[in-house]
């Protein structure tokens, strides 16, 4: 799945640990992801949360999608900093799964993302 992630590889996110519902991604703030507030703008946040919550639900390889995700943004990231994503499963029924990631910085957390995932039709990696 990651060799096909130009969006990750681009925006420098990397995918550092996958278990079966759990997966952990992180990327280095840089001066052109900052919003005028001086501070790493919400969507690249929310675009590592929504990544390790992805690599988490795919990680049975059964493709899964987003249903819905939500975020409350509790404290800055600044530029330089290391900041990781770290998503857990919490229920998984039927089609639907419910993962909570939680974004960290250097001094803690910095944003609350919950995400709910559907299954879909195939599998992540081809069968042969």
């Amino acid at each position: 799945m990651y060799a096909r992630d130009l969006a990750l590889k681009a925006l420098g996110i990397e995918i550092v640990e996958i278990g079966e519902g759990f997966a952990r991604a992180t990327f280095t703030v840089r001066a052109d992801m900052v919003n005028g507030h001086d501070v790493c703008h919400g969507g690249l946040l929310f675009t590592l949360a929504d990544s390790a919550f992805a690599y988490a639900c795919n990680s049975r390889n059964d493709s899964t999608v987003a249903l819905q995700c939500s975020i409350s943004f509790v404290a800055p990231a600044r530029v330089g900093e290391r900041i990781d994503a770290v998503a857990r499963e919490r229920t998984l029924g039927g089609r639907t799964g419910t993962y909570d990631v939680e974004v960290t910085g250097p001094n803690g957390s910095v944003a609350l993302f919950r995400g709910i995932s559907y299954r879909i039709k195939g599998s992540v990696i081809a069968e042969s």
